[in-house]
């Protein structure tokens, strides 16, 4: 089992920045990825980003050149730096990791509002 607790949401006008920071309750050095992905309102959930255990980081070409992936493997934290925020953005953001292929967990969410 793994615990992902969520920290860093909030609201923020447009272009602005948010940092969210998921920690594990157990060490991350060895899981498949850990990543990020949201659901606006009425919509479905998508991927944000990933990042494997090799470092290499994924993220969506929505998002691309203004966030940030990253993980402090000492912390059992990966980040997500969100810059040049738009109202696109808003939604609730979900941790999640795969420690292996057949097992995968979720933070409780953590609301993101960028206002216009």
């Amino acid at each position: 089992q793994v615990q992902l607790v969520e920290s860093g949401g909030g609201l923020v006008q447009d272009g602005g920045s948010l940092r969210l920071a998921c920690a594990a309750s157990r060490s991350i050095s060895s899981f498949n990825a850990m990543g990020w992905y949201r659901q606006a309102p009425g919509k479905q959930r998508e991927l944000v980003a990933r990042i494997f255990t090799g470092g290499e980081p994924d993220v969506a070409g929505s998002v691309k050149g203004r966030f940030t992936i990253s993980r402090d493997n000492a912390k059992n934290t990966v980040f997500l730096q969100m810059n040049s925020l738009k109202p696109e953005d808003t939604g609730v953001y979900y941790c999640y990791t795969n420690p292996r292929a057949s097992e995968v967990y979720w933070g409780q969410g953590t609301q993101v509002t960028v206002s216009s």
